[in-house]
């Protein structure tokens, strides 16, 4: 790598959305650009967001961005009008670097380095950098500096494809907002709302209920239900998320005789998620393709047991099993075993019975001045001197 980066360097940011939307990657982006800001206060620092169509409201405290948006462009335009922006923007001024937190802008970033010297990296989350349909990004992707991937389980996929020199890609997991999700009591508003006991045992798993979202394994707790009532009678399923799937999964708790036991929460606005965390004694989703999930984070930053898969991501989230239960996402009878115990307080791993141990090892592995450091180290590993 050429010379280093002077810490006033010229930064482009590049990112699909702000605060437009809610969801894993716009949580990271919020959390990435105030920690790079933080990295690099004498930076001249832009965001470029695809989606939001206003300027989002910067903390006091945080470094100077300026932020420019295409959001106001009709939708059938605005791919097109963003990538102008990028270029024109990059033309008119060089950046020295270009972060993304998105892999979907690696083409651009790769096209730009090939016209003018300029370093990028990105962000590999998950679903964004494999299959077939991926194979442009991903050739774009080897031309970056650098790629930023979330879970061993993203990085070994994408070293898998082939092209990467194993350097190339660092690691940089989830942060969690451990000021927002906290523990608390059971919110009353919510068990009326359903129809809960205080005391009666919740599994919680939220996610979109699409095809495409099938390896969260939401089906497969259904289907687990059966075992886990007999031991454990009154236990109630909660899903929160709304999707064309859901018409399958009405079906199929049909036929397992559970539609008193499986409640659809529908969409869960921001401000109640911290809630419904608190509403459950377990937060279950047996994934077995998910790049990291923040929602394992912020499960565990309110004190609450986690069981996930062990195929993927998970493994990185829960810490190879120190924080949570992993279990073989496609077997039935184990998630059934393993939520039954969790419920009962009978599962061996001791951490699980002890929210404030849970919370306290979450902040320390994955709180938000943890994310800084890491992100300092791969400004540094990018040849940027930080601070």
């Amino acid at each position: 790598m050429s010379a280093l980066l002077s810490p006033a360097s010229v930064v482009h940011l590049w990112v699909p959305d702000y605060e437009s939307s809610a969801g894993g990657i716009q949580t990271f982006t919020r959390f990435f650009v105030k920690a790079v800001g933080e990295c690099l206060p004498a930076a001249q620092i832009t965001v470029f967001s695809k989606q939001d169509n206003s300027q989002p409201v910067f903390a006091p405290h945080q470094p100077p961005v300026n932020f420019s948006c295409a959001g106001w462009w009709p939708a059938r335009l605005r791919t097109g009008a963003f990538t102008a922006q990028l270029l024109g923007s990059a033309l008119r001024r060089k950046p020295d670097l270009i972060l993304s937190t998105h892999v979907n802008f690696a083409p651009m970033a790769a096209w730009l380095k090939r016209l003018q010297p300029v370093r990028f990296a990105a962000v590999a989350h998950g679903v964004d950098v494999w299959g077939s349909q991926r194979r442009m990004v991903t050739r774009a992707l080897r031309r970056a500096d650098r790629v930023l991937a979330v879970s061993r389980f993203t990085r070994s996929r994408l070293l898998a494809s082939g092209g990467f020199q194993p350097d190339q890609i660092g690691l940089l997991p989830n942060t969690v907002d451990t000021e927002r999700f906290t523990p608390d009591r059971k919110p009353r508003h919510l068990l009326k709302r359903f129809g809960l006991q205080q005391g009666q045992p919740v599994i919680l798993t939220v996610a979109r209920l699409a095809s495409a979202e099938r390896y969260k394994g939401y089906d497969q707790i259904i289907q687990a239900l059966p075992e886990i009532r007999r031991r454990v009678p009154d236990v109630r399923y909660v899903i929160g998320g709304t999707g064309p799937d859901r018409a399958r999964l009405e079906v199929l708790i049909g036929q397992l005789g559970l539609t008193d036991v499986v409640t659809f929460a529908g969409y869960i606005p921001d401000h109640e998620l911290v809630s419904f965390y608190n509403l459950c004694d377990v937060f279950a989703m047996p994934s077995k393709g998910e790049g990291f999930g923040i929602v394992y984070l912020e499960a565990l930053a309110c004190g609450k047991p986690v069981l996930a898969g062990n195929k993927d991501g998970s493994v990185d989230a829960l810490l190879d099993g120190e924080l949570g239960v992993l279990i073989d996402p496609d077997n039935v009878s184990e998630i059934g075993s393993a939520l039954t115990a969790m419920l009962t307080r009978k599962h061996p791993l001791a951490i699980l019975q002890q929210p404030d141990r849970l919370r306290a090892r979450v902040i320390e592995t994955y709180g938000y001045r943890r994310f800084v450091e890491i992100v300092n180290e791969q400004l540094q590993a990018l040849g940027v001197q930080t601070g």
